[in-house]
């Protein structure tokens, strides 16, 4: 085989492999290129992640039962305790199924902190095993500084299995001094 044929085989398999890696780069771009608007309709089609246009995607608690209220009443006592206590708001109507944020707020009328605890009650008394609090200060002691101020979370749920024949829930809570807590506290504070 002379040099000269052996040169343009060899220049003919490089021009080959130049046009096969060419094809390879754009179908490779053209694959990336439509890759974008391939996620963007497998998105659109499964409801996930639609970024582009988030008002058409509209998520829905499928467990809201849209077909009945409740009424929910909140009622707010205090035991010997010297603080003002209130909900923001008298009622709110709720479907079952449906989250509810409302608040409370609560006040130490004292010149000394004082530590309380909140004890949640319902009338009537069969709908307490169909609250559901995801949130509530009743979880924790609150402990107020003289003068303080607190406007205080209540998160909750109402179980979609609630009877039908229960309408009205009122939710009372009573707040309790937690005795001896800031007795121990002082006590400590006198000793160092």
């Amino acid at each position: 085989m002379s040099r000269e044929r052996r040169a343009n085989r060899i220049a003919g398999e490089n021009r080959r492999l130049l046009v096969r890696l060419g094809i390879s780069a754009v179908v490779m771009f053209g694959f990336g290129f439509l890759l974008v608007p391939f996620y963007e309709q497998i998105c659109e089609a499964t409801g996930i992640n639609n970024l582009l246009q988030p008002d058409k995607v509209s998520v829905e608690n499928t467990q809201v039962d849209r077909s009945r209220t409740v009424l929910v009443q909140f009622d707010a006592n205090l035991h010997d305790l010297p603080w003002r206590f209130q909900p923001q708001q008298r009622s709110v109507t709720v479907h079952p199924g449906e989250m509810v944020h409302v608040a409370y707020e609560v006040g130490n009328k004292r010149d000394r902190p004082i530590t309380g605890q909140a004890v949640p009650s319902y009338g009537p008394q069969v709908a307490g095993q169909y609250f559901r609090k995801l949130d509530c200060f009743c979880f924790t002691q609150q402990t107020l500084a003289p003068g303080e101020q607190r406007t205080m979370p209540l998160v909750f749920v109402l179980d979609p299995k609630l009877p039908a024949d229960v309408t009205t829930i009122t939710l009372s809570y009573t707040f309790f001094e937690i005795q001896g807590r800031n007795a121990a506290k002082a006590s400590l504070a006198d000793k160092s």
